[in-house]
């Protein structure tokens, strides 16, 4: 998949959150996500700053933050939040089209914008389907490198297996279950492990713990 492929898939995806975004009653953005300790409203925060900062942005920040990924996110959540939810949503609009990153990464940047936008959708009770291909190049990235979440060290020793997709990866005890539930595992979310099965799945939870 080229670099043109990666950015389509990426700007769906904001797309498709920002429509579900629409629909939300103002006190739901006030809401607990599954991402820490962020509401709703931060979560499409941090999802503007990311697709608003570019490689030297990123490394000014993170200095500043003294290399505390916690600090360099939160600041650059707290500028791009609105003084009102309809001016952070507005804010989040203008940014889906944008072709910003700090690297050429673009399936993490990709899995970003799914992993954040089921840590929203999920508590909610929402659906929000991300495109079966790209979830698909999100979990083969996660497998293979740890870039932003510690995807790889994560599952290392675990058989990863997709009932619903064609995705394989690792060998050992068994995680079974939809790619998305593996992305999101891999991305450290103990919720999506109620929906995953195998002998794996208890030593995958200890890991998160």
């Amino acid at each position: 998949m080229n670099e043109t492929e990666y950015w389509d898939l990426i700007h769906t995806e904001r797309a498709r959150l920002a429509d579900l975004l629409t629909t939300l009653e103002p006190e739901q953005w006030a809401l607990a996500t599954q991402c820490a300790d962020w509401t709703v409203e931060q979560v499409v925060a941090h999802l503007t700053a990311a697709a608003n900062t570019g490689r030297w942005a990123w490394i000014r920040s993170i200095i500043r933050a003294g290399f505390d990924p916690a600090k360099h996110n939160a600041r650059l959540l707290e500028r791009h939040l609105g003084d009102s939810t309809e001016e952070t949503l507005a804010k989040f609009h203008n940014a889906i089209p944008l072709t910003i990153a700090p690297t050429k990464d673009f399936p993490a940047f990709l899995g970003e914008v799914i992993v954040h936008g089921q840590d929203i959708a999920r508590p909610l009770e929402r659906d929000l389907t991300p495109d079966a291909e790209a979830t698909v190049e999100v979990a083969r990235y996660f497998a293979s490198k740890d870039f932003a979440v510690n995807s790889k060290a994560l599952v290392k020793g675990l058989k990863l297996s997709s009932v619903d997709a064609d995705f394989e990866s690792g060998s050992g005890p068994e995680v079974t279950g939809r790619v998305l539930d593996l992305v999101l595992a891999m991305a450290g979310r103990p919720e999506s492990l109620t929906d995953l099965t195998g002998s794996g799945v208890a030593e995958l939870r200890q890991r998160m713990d």
